[in-house]
């Protein structure tokens, strides 16, 4: 029998990159672009943007499924290509239909990509001579995704200053890096799968019964949560919560996002003698001690909380710098090979769920009291840390194990 490797790795990370950068391009324009560039209101463009969002809930299960029949790859592919259409298609439409069908097409590319790219990224391991685990392959994984997403905002603050007539340009160049990388993973990756058709027979009943994996996936929601939570509420507390100067939150984003750009690998390598549900533990305890930091932060004391500001945000940047990579590795271990797309496509859900949650969950706590958020956010990780050492119990030996080792599939 020939061995069938897996190639390509510097490509997919490459690729992963010049994605995000896409990505990056468009954020900082996102609720700006269509009331700037059309006669369409902000109110309905943010209406239009959340029915094509609620539309696309079901595809991540469709994905998946489709992704233990043909593979991840080839749908990483179409959901970057998607994309790409996608943003080519908001500098040329004007009107609600046509704003609505730019979004779904990106919504539906964004729920496509992340529902595969992780099983691409395990089959890849799999069949890779590499000795790295799957954790550090996520960790990777993700530094390179940070890092994209620096540079691509960094790329639209800088064209932003040339006013809305650069808009179309961002957008562009963003389908530009979708298309390219599509091309790229397309032409040059390979992560062949292994033949597992005793295990065929799992479906999602079965995986719905798996008591490890679903558990696993409800707490994750508390932590995909928190991993949001910093960039979706840290302008609005410095602001208005701590009366701070407008540079403080940017500057404090930018540092946690350079250092989970450059951390990912050195932090899961020192991670692997540990069991990936005590990292997450750790993870979960600097998320409460984070949350409780924050929730002690009082206005118009900049002199001893733009200090205390920043120290919080070091043990937010710890836990996530942890959890990214682990959360996946756990999630893939609990996972069999033959349902792998299926069940890393329903654990997204956790982040799909805190997604839609947590503007809520932030703005009507924090419209009662500033501390509110944090303080609730902190107890939250606080149960999520007794929920993940019950289940390390039932949590099966081999997915215990940051540093498995990853034969080559024959």
């Amino acid at each position: 029998m020939s061995v069938h490797r897996s190639r390509g790795g510097t490509i997919l990370l490459s690729a992963l990159v010049l994605d995000s950068v896409g990505t990056g391009m468009f954020m900082p324009l996102s609720l700006l672009y269509f009331p700037k560039l059309t006669s369409v209101p902000l109110e309905l463009v943010g209406v239009l943007a959340s029915v094509a969002t609620a539309l696309t809930l079901p595809i991540p299960a469709l994905a998946g499924w489709l992704a233990d029949r043909v593979g991840p790859v080839p749908l990483v592919v179409v959901a970057q290509l998607a994309q790409g259409i996608g943003f080519f298609a908001f500098g040329r439409v004007h009107g609600p239909v046509g704003i609505f069908l730019a979004s779904a097409l990106v919504t539906t590319g964004v729920r496509i990509f992340w529902s595969c790219v992780f099983t691409a990224i395990a089959d890849y391991a799999d069949s890779s001579t590499s000795t790295m685990s799957k954790d550090s392959w996520y960790a990777w994984a993700n530094m390179t995704r940070t890092g994209g997403l620096g540079i691509g905002g960094l790329i639209a603050t800088l064209v932003m200053v040339g006013g809305v007539a650069y808009y179309r340009v961002l957008t562009d160049s963003s389908a530009a890096c979708y298309v390219v990388a599509a091309a790229a993973i397309g032409i040059f990756v390979r992560a062949p799968r292994g033949a597992h058709e005793a295990d065929a027979v799992i479906g999602f009943r079965t995986m719905l019964r798996d008591r490890p994996f679903v558990a696993f996936a409800a707490i994750n929601t508390v932590f995909a949560m928190s991993t949001g939570m910093l960039a979706l509420g840290l302008s609005v507390f410095v602001a208005d919560g701590l009366h701070g100067p407008s540079w403080l939150a940017g500057s404090v984003l930018a540092g946690s996002t350079i250092l989970l750009a450059v951390l990912g690998a050195p932090v899961i390598k020192r991670a692997q003698p540990y069991r990936r549900t005590r990292v997450l533990i750790v993870a979960a305890g600097l998320w409460a001690a984070w949350c409780l930091a924050f929730s002690g932060l009082v206005p118009d004391q900049l002199t001893w909380v733009v200090p205390a500001l920043i120290v919080a945000t070091l043990l937010f940047t710890a836990a996530d710098v942890m959890h990214a990579p682990v959360s996946m590795g756990l999630a893939t271990a609990l996972s069999p090979v033959a349902a792998r797309g299926r069940y890393l496509a329903v654990f997204q859900y956790s982040f799909v769920v805190a997604s839609t949650v947590s503007p809520a969950f932030f703005t009507s706590l924090f419209t009662l009291h500033r501390s509110l958020p944090w303080l609730v956010l902190g107890l939250l990780n606080l149960a999520a840390l007794v929920g993940m050492r019950m289940l390390e119990r039932i949590v099966p030996a081999p997915a215990q194990r940051v540093a498995e080792p990853e034969p080559v599939q024959v």
